[in-house]
């Protein structure tokens, strides 16, 4: 079953393009990682396909319904994660749920067991009570997600969910999203971290510049990189170095410079590992090399020629 497609989809700020002819499409039972550097039309898809935001061209359907996709009756079904934390720190964790149910349409003895539910889901089962004003940002972020599963959603969007918070939420966070779909709901997922996708996603969409420019498994994704060897170099000092130099080497198709360390790209069997260390050493010294296997981040980085995230922000 499709829950949601999105056929030539169109959307500009002024002469800026931010979705330029999307097309994607959500089946039943899929987390979906939508990967994309910063400024790609993430979360201008996000509110796009929310009916957050409209666009100019296109079509959307959501749950089969591509006359009035944003209805009430499929927007019900529906579940948003944002980026933003949207508790709300005058209420304990209880009340904020409560909250948001009645704002789903729940009543009664089903509004007080979905609470409750969700309460447990998340691991706060034994917060309810507490003001979430003193809950630390890991316990806020797990609360934002509960808030979306009061209506126990078939589609729940998650937009970058596990920002600034510490590992054991993250993992708490990430086995949640796994339960989720083992309970019947389709996620589309986005985030800046790429272990989290490897971890939880069954099918990653990259975005660039406002375009869907790859999809696929893990597997699929990383087989279209593996005729391709990747080193990454650290150097005493990397202002020294002449990426232009190394980039007209022959084989060489990709150049990134992260701090103090080069990843240099090059096609499958160029046999220029010697003619690049010999460059980088007339003008730098050499304090690590690493020869890595294709992963994930091989792939966004082939395809982007961008980090997904900066060093600093790791």
């Amino acid at each position: 079953m499709t829950i949601a497609t999105m056929q030539g989809v169109v959307k500009r700020y002024g002469s800026h393009v931010a979705l330029d002819y999307i097309n994607l499409n959500i089946h039943e039972g899929e987390i979906i990682g939508l990967l994309g550097p910063n400024g790609a039309g993430k979360t201008t898809l996000i509110q796009t396909l929310t009916g957050i935001t409209p666009f100019e061209r296109g079509k959307i359907e959501i749950f089969g319904d591509s006359k009035n996709p944003f209805s009430n009756q499929n927007k019900e079904k529906m579940g948003l994660v944002t980026q933003e934390i949207t508790v709300l720190e005058e209420l304990t964790a209880k009340e904020n749920l409560q909250f948001f149910a009645g704002v789903y349409g729940l009543k009664g003895e089903e509004k007080k067991k979905r609470v409750e539910e969700a309460l447990g889901f998340v691991g706060l089962g034994d917060k309810g009570g507490k003001m979430t004003t003193n809950f630390s940002g890991g316990m806020k972020r797990r609360l934002n997600i509960a808030c979306a599963l009061t209506h126990r959603p078939k589609f729940l969007i998650m937009d970058e969910p596990t920002v600034g918070i510490d590992p054991q939420s993250r993992n708490y966070i990430l086995e949640a999203v796994k339960k989720l779909r083992e309970n019947g709901t389709t996620i589309l997922y986005t985030t800046h971290y790429m272990e989290e996708v490897q971890a939880i996603a069954t099918k990653v969409v990259i975005m660039d510049q406002g375009q869907i420019i790859k999809e696929g498994t893990v597997e699929e994704l990383i087989k279209t990189v593996q005729h391709e060897e990747k080193v990454r170099i650290d150097v005493t000092d990397i202002e020294r170095i002449p990426v232009e130099a190394l980039e007209k080497i022959s084989g060489v198709k990709k150049i990134s410079v992260s701090g103090n360390q080069l990843t240099i790209i090059s096609a499958f069997g160029s046999g220029n590992l010697d003619r690049i260390l010999t460059l980088v050493k007339e003008h730098a010294g050499v304090l690590e090399i690493q020869a890595d296997k294709p992963n994930l981040e091989d792939v966004f980085l082939t395809l982007t020629g961008k980090q997904l995230r900066d060093k600093e922000e790791e």
